[in-house]
């Protein structure tokens, strides 16, 4: 496993770092064995970036998490959470001073520690950014005074939101971004905003690297927001991946985790040997060649996008 400099926080983080949603049961139900068998499989595969949210499960990822880390030294893995949404199916989202307080309160009992490495303000896309800026991060940097948090980050899907904090804060007031599904195979539109980011000593952290199951051999579940176009040119590239004997998931991962400007690209399973599967994929030849005809075939959709949040919070639609 191969370790990164995240931003200026002084980590050295895992560049592929363990997802924890599907902790929570909320792609399939999940066994605490199965959670605990999982989180110690990242970890013994050299994977020591773990990030998870209360909103994952409903609070039930972060128990979990919390329950696979006893015993772990504290010292061995670099632990993010999150505050601001608590519920995405019922559009529960808070970034007020007294909610974020309460959340990381509650987020240090679930997951037994007595501090959290990142904590970041989830999907900003939901929130008044205007919040977030004069409530939210003052909030989180009393926190970190404190020591109870060690560093701060935004994360969420469109893009405009992140210079739309970046550009009204101090420096050093978010030292991370968490993107997904735009640094992949199919859209890598984060890769134009890689050196305004640098530029402001920002750690970035990418995750979905398969587009939420696009780049699958399952293919986009049901509740996919892609269009049909986005779904048919993937299942092409899978299909042609398929034909050549490679599943495009080591593809996928192999490409995200090959920029070097990228800390972390996270992966997230309940399943040991998936995890264990998507470790070994970094150890397989790169195959550029492959890589080649891949973007090729996915050209005529790069970079169409689908995006969410508050209307002012959205990116344009392309495709």
């Amino acid at each position: 496993m191969k370790y990164r400099p995240l931003g200026s926080t002084g980590l050295e983080v895992s560049v592929l770092g363990f997802g924890g949603s599907s902790l929570g049961s909320v792609f399939r139900p999940v066994t605490l064995d199965d959670a605990i068998a999982t989180v110690h499989a990242a970890l013994e595969g050299g994977m020591n970036f773990i990030d998870v949210s209360p909103s994952y499960g409903e609070t039930l990822a972060e128990l979990r998490l919390g329950r696979a880390l006893e015993g772990i030294p504290r010292d061995s893995y670099i632990l993010a959470t999150k505050i601001g949404s608590y519920s995405e199916p019922r559009g529960d989202y808070d970034f007020s001073r007294a909610s974020t307080e309460r959340s990381v309160e509650h987020s240090l009992k679930r997951l037994g520690v007595d501090h959290i490495d990142l904590i970041q303000c989830h999907d900003i896309e939901f929130a008044d950014h205007n919040q977030v800026i004069d409530e939210t991060l003052p909030t989180l940097h009393n926190l970190k005074e404190q020591g109870i948090v060690r560093h701060i980050g935004i994360t969420g899907l469109p893009l405009k939101i992140f210079p739309s904090i970046l550009d009204r804060v101090p420096p050093g007031t978010v030292e991370t971004v968490l993107s997904f599904c735009h640094y992949e195979l199919n859209d890598t539109s984060l890769a134009d905003l890689i050196p305004y980011l640098q530029e402001k000593g920002v750690g970035i952290i990418n995750a979905s690297p398969t587009g939420m199951g696009l780049l699958t051999q399952r293919g986009a579940p049901s509740w996919h927001p892609s269009t049909p176009t986005i779904q048919a040119g993937c299942r092409k590239a899978m299909e042609h991946c398929r034909s050549r004997g490679v599943d495009i998931v080591q593809l996928a991962l192999q490409f995200a985790c090959d920029n070097e400007a990228i800390a972390s690209t996270l992966v997230g399973s309940a399943n040991p040997d998936n995890i264990r599967a998507n470790i070994a994929y970094l150890d397989q030849p790169f195959d550029r060649d492959l890589l080649a005809e891949v973007m090729e075939i996915l050209e005529p959709i790069h970079n169409f996008n689908f995006t969410r949040g508050l209307p002012q919070n959205r990116d344009p639609i392309i495709g």
